[in-house]
């Protein structure tokens, strides 16, 4: 699959099936979704931010990027204190490929180690790719393959890859994470709920690649799963621009002071009763699942922590709700600063 990282950076186990999909816009992907049409089956057309967006990107990244630096090297240590330097990380496109990117970078300057690093895909109520893991499997050890993501929302995809890990002998579902608000997993760089900038944008920001997508028409009983590359945004990308300044704020022995709490998923059960949502997957909490909502889904509602009103956190969120008209409550969370609201398919 190609893309705009180097292949000393990452290997995508993907098909490229640019050209062979039409990217939907949101109303009618969602309206698709909610009628029982796969979200894997589809792909949506890329959100192109606007300059005012994109002032409020750089100027966040210039005051979070050191946290989110911070808690990459905690991750990085954990991973190799648990999983020594034999790792092999295996991240999850199309989030977990930036954050497996500096990983592999931050594992390198500190402990002078050149792990390998695939990127692959997992889809909900789908799985992951098996010929990808075949692939994987046969070049490298079952029990040093490490899956790694960008943040846990509410632990969903998680949940798939349990399941999935128990098609593969000696293979771990353990999943590491920059940013853990639900409190899901061990390997967590923070337990906070972090502003990752790499989840404020697209494929600007992941090497210019789709999401994943599965389609039988289309992807082969051998193939990997499929992605399109998005070569009219070449201009815009800000895939090593990512890299690179998070990079620079590398530091060594860093430690993490966050505690993990209760279960978020807890959380997002008291919320979906609050509202009268029956399914949850309508709600994504967290920073990076709320700007998810925002630039893909049609957002219906979107809540935000009282303590966090005038977070410059979570500026982008406000912005990208006022440019999607989507009202915005403020409340009492816990484990999570915001959360989207996807509107339900009677009402769009």
């Amino acid at each position: 699959m190609k893309s705009s990282y180097k292949e000393s950076d990452v290997i995508f186990l993907l098909k490229d099936v640019t050209g062979l999909v039409e990217p939907l816009p949101s109303v009618e992907r969602e309206r698709l979704i909610q009628s029982g049409m796969h979200y894997s089956e589809m792909l949506p057309i890329e959100y192109i931010p606007t300059e005012e967006y994109m002032k409020i990107y750089f100027d966040s990244f210039k005051v979070f990027g050191q946290k989110m630096a911070d808690s990459l090297a905690s991750l990085a240590d954990k991973v190799i204190e648990k999983r020594g330097k034999d790792v092999v990380l295996v991240s999850l496109a199309r989030a977990g490929t930036p954050i497996g990117v500096l990983l592999k970078r931050y594992i390198k300057w500190k402990y002078e180690t050149d792990v390998a690093h695939y990127s692959v895909s997992i889809i909900r109520d789908r799985g992951i790719d098996n010929n990808a893991m075949k692939y994987i499997l046969s070049r490298h050890k079952a029990k040093d393959i490490l899956f790694v993501d960008g943040w846990i929302g509410k632990g969903a995809i998680l949940k798939e890859l349990k399941s999935a890990c128990e098609n593969y002998k000696g293979v771990s579902d353990e999943l590491a994470v920059v940013s853990d608000p639900a409190g899901e997993t061990e390997l967590a760089g923070t337990y906070d709920d972090i502003f990752i900038p790499s989840s404020a944008l697209n494929a600007t920001v992941c090497g210019l690649v789709s999401r994943t997508f599965l389609r039988y028409d289309i992807i082969g009983k051998d193939d990997f799963h499929g992605a399109v590359y998005y070569k009219e945004y070449e201009e815009n990308d800000l895939s090593y621009h990512f890299i690179e300044n998070i990079e620079k704020l590398f530091k060594k022995d860093v430690k993490d002071k966050s505690i993990r709490g209760a279960r978020g998923i807890i959380e997002v059960k008291k919320q979906a009763g609050k509202y009268g949502i029956k399914d949850i997957n309508l709600i994504k909490p967290g920073i990076g699942e709320t700007t998810r909502v925002l630039l893909r889904r049609v957002p219906w509602k979107i809540l935000i922590d009282e303590r966090y009103k005038d977070d410059k956190e979570l500026r982008h969120i406000i912005k990208l709700a006022g440019e999607r008209e989507s009202e915005i409550e403020y409340t009492c969370l816990n484990n999570y600063k915001c959360m989207g609201i996807i509107k339900k398919m009677k009402d769009i």
